[in-house]
């Protein structure tokens, strides 16, 4: 980012930029992130705005799904194994919106109480986490949506799990496609063949 005469409110926000332009200003860094989670949201049929939302992770997924949210309205409580982690990215992002972190003692119920459940990290990925479960096993939101960022395995534990208690879910597929789609349209000016770039990337991952 030190290579770059600017950044926008979102790529600063965030603290990444995975999108550069040339512009009037020079090159200018912006992160897609966090709006093309919202338009995965969007896909899956849901309406962040005063949705009590749990964010599991802390890391740079978790940063832009949590800013996303905040905009957007939604009450995020977050969870993270290492608790600091937690309470920094909370901290960080106070201004933006109704976030907290959520304390070891509450965790069941404040999962349970959620709407939206959004896991932003390594559990179940393919490789060293590839079987590991975010949370203790059974312990899913009554209803509502689950969201799993990781996209290899296109089905992770968790996604089974929550399939199987009746809840909507998506994997982190729609959220890549929207992402690289936003930069498509940044740098081309004009509408991503999303259709296109979805077939593209199901065809990439088996």
């Amino acid at each position: 980012m030190r290579w770059l005469d600017a950044r926008t409110d979102v790529a600063r926000a965030v603290g990444a930029v995975n999108t550069i332009q040339r512009t009037e200003r020079g090159l200018q860094g912006d992160n897609t992130d966090v709006d093309g989670f919202l338009r995965a949201l969007a896909e899956l049929g849901v309406e962040p705005a005063g949705l009590p939302t749990v964010v599991l992770g802390a890391g740079g997924a978790a940063r832009a799904v949590v800013l996303a949210l905040v905009r957007a309205g939604a009450r995020v409580q977050v969870h993270n194994r290492t608790p600091a982690r937690a309470e920094r990215l909370v901290a960080e992002f106070a201004g933006h919106g109704t976030l907290r972190v959520i304390e070891p003692a509450t965790l069941e119920r404040t999962v349970r109480s959620a709407r939206l459940l959004v896991q932003a990290t390594a559990a179940g990925m393919e490789g060293a986490a590839e079987g590991a479960l975010p949370l203790p096993e059974g312990l899913l939101p009554d209803g509502g949506a689950v969201v799993d960022l990781v996209y290899r395995p296109r089905e992770t534990p968790l996604l089974t799990r929550a399939r199987a208690a009746g809840l909507v879910v998506q994997n982190g597929l729609p959220m890549l496609v929207h992402q690289g789609a936003l930069a498509f349209e940044r740098w081309f000016d004009r509408e991503a063949p999303v259709d296109v770039m979805r077939r593209a990337a199901e065809e990439a991952l088996g």
